[in-house]
């Protein structure tokens, strides 16, 4: 992504890379995407640290998944709010999963990192 990349653009990048098997499978490229002090409150429930999150990724099974209905909100120089919707499509058992989805991000150390997401399940459109 260009330097000049509009938040809007560079941030949906970046949920779609958070979404993508191969970057969910590595410990490394999620710790990346992460704040030391990120905080998640799963569609299950439950909340989670960063490292919590990295375990839980390293076991899941690899499923597909996809945005809609994204939507960038500039809360203060170098923090974002990005909400949108998620579907997850089990290839296995041919099921759908859908969920609200909402990140904090915050610029820091010259990139955008997610400090804190939430996940709200809802029915499918």
């Amino acid at each position: 992504m260009e330097a000049d990349t509009s938040p809007d653009t560079l941030l949906r990048h970046l949920e779609e890379q958070l979404l993508h098997p191969k970057v969910r499978s590595s410990a490394q490229d999620v710790a990346a995407l992460l704040t030391e002090d990120f905080l998640e409150f799963g569609s299950s429930g439950c909340i989670f640290t960063k490292q919590q999150i990295i375990e839980s990724l390293l076991q899941e099974v690899l499923t597909r998944r996809t945005l809609s209905d994204f939507r960038t909100k500039m809360l203060a120089p170098g923090v974002a709010l990005v909400t949108y919707r998620a579907v997850r499509q089990d290839e296995v058992e041919e099921q759908e999963a859908c969920s609200l989805r909402s990140s904090i991000w915050r610029w820091e150390e010259g990139r955008w990192q997610m400090v804190f997401h939430q996940g709200t399940p809802a029915r499918i459109k």
